[in-house]
C-alpha cells in the first residue's frame, strides 16, 4: 500500500489550540460571572446595613412603620379637630422591577370640618408637620393639594374629598412584600365604650356589628391615637335628634349629615353610615 495520501484526504490532527479570540471570550464570561456575583454580594449588603437609596430596597415590613408614624404625625397635625384613622389598604400585583412582584400600601386619616376652607385646613396641617417633611399646600386645577415626604420614600398628600371631609393619606409606593404589613396593635381604651353607647342611643340591636380597631403611635410619647369603626346598614335617617341625649350638651358638630361629640377623650362621630370613636394624639 502507498504511503502517499489519497488526493482529497486530510490527515487526523491532535487537539486544536484555542485561538486568541476563544480565550478572550471565556476571560469575558468568567469576568461577567464574577462580577455579576459582587455585585449581588454588595446589594445584598446595603439594603441589610445601609439607609435607603431607592424605594425598593425597603420591603412593605420595613417601611410599614414609617408609615404608621406618619399617620401618628398627621392626627397630632389635626389638632382637636374632628378626626378618624381610616383602614389601611394593600394594593398588590404591581411591578419592583421586571422580575419581582410587589404592593403598595396606604393608610389615611380623615378630617370632618363641613364649614372650613378646604385649603386653611390643609395649610394649618402642613404648618404643624415636621420641618424635615417639607410639607405645603398648593393649587390645582381640582383644588388644593398637601404634598409631603416622611422619608424612606413614603409620599404623604392631603386633599379635600367633599362632603365636608378632608382626606390625608400615607403611602409607600411599590415595595418588595417581603414579611408583609402588620397594622399597630390598638391597646385598650374607651373608644370601644363610647362606641357602644352611640349604638344603644342610634337604637341599634345587639349584638354589635364588627368593629375596626385602628391605631398609629403618636409622636414624642408612648400613646396611641385609636379609632374604632364601624359601618351601619342602613345609615340613620336623623343622626343629630338620636345622638343629642348621649352627647350631653358636648356636640363639636352638626349638620344633616354629620354629628360628633365628645365623651371625655372620645370624639364620637357619625358620617353617613360611618360610626367612629376616636381619641387623638392631644387627648
Amino acid at each position: 500500500m502507498s504511503g502517499a495520501a489519497q488526493a482529497g484526504y486530510a490527515p487526523p490532527t491532535g487537539p486544536r489550540e484555542p485561538t486568541p479570540a476563544r480565550r478572550r471570550s471565556h476571560w469575558l464570561l468568567a469576568a461577567t460571572v464574577a462580577w455579576a456575583v459582587l455585585l449581588g454580594v454588595l446589594t445584598w449588603v446595603s439594603v441589610r446595613d445601609d439607609g435607603p437609596t431607592v424605594r425598593e430596597q425597603r420591603s412593605l415590613a420595613q417601611a410599614g412603620p414609617v408609615v404608621d408614624r406618619a399617620v401618628g404625625e398627621l392626627v397630632a397635625a389635626a389638632g382637636d379637630g374632628v378626626v378618624a384613622l381610616e383602614p389601611d389598604r394593600i394594593e398588590r400585583g404591581c411591578r419592583v422591577t421586571p422580575l419581582l412582584d410587589g404592593a403598595t400600601l396606604e393608610r389615611g386619616v380623615e378630617i370632618l370640618d363641613p364649614g372650613a376652607d378646604p385649603r386653611a385646613v390643609l395649610t394649618r396641617v402642613a404648618d404643624r408637620l415636621p420641618a424635615g417633611w417639607q410639607a405645603g399646600v398648593r393649587a390645582t386645577d381640582d383644588g388644593p393639594r398637601l404634598r409631603a415626604d416622611a422619608g424612606e420614600f413614603v409620599l404623604v398628600a392631603g386633599r379635600s374629598a367633599g362632603d365636608g371631609r378632608i382626606r390625608l393619606t400615607v403611602r409607600t409606593g411599590c415595595r418588595p412584600i417581603g414579611d408583609g404589613y402588620r397594622p399597630p396593635a390598638a391597646q385598650a381604651g374607651p373608644e370601644s365604650a363610647a362606641l357602644a353607647a352611640a349604638l344603644r342611643a342610634l337604637g341599634h340591636p345587639a349584638p354589635v356589628p364588627p368593629t375596626q380597631q385602628l391605631a398609629a403611635p403618636c409622636p414624642g410619647t408612648d400613646r396611641q391615637a385609636r379609632t374604632a369603626r364601624l359601618t351601619l346598614d342602613p345609615a340613620p335617617a336623623e343622626p343629630a335628634r338620636a345622638l343629642a341625649p348621649v352627647a350631653a350638651d358636648a356636640a363639636v358638630l352638626e349638620t344633616p349629615e354629620v354629628y360628633a361629640y365628645r365623651q371625655g377623650v372620645v370624639t364620637v362621630a357619625l358620617a353617613g353610615s360611618d360610626l367612629t370613636a376616636t381619641t387623638g394624639c392631644r387627648a
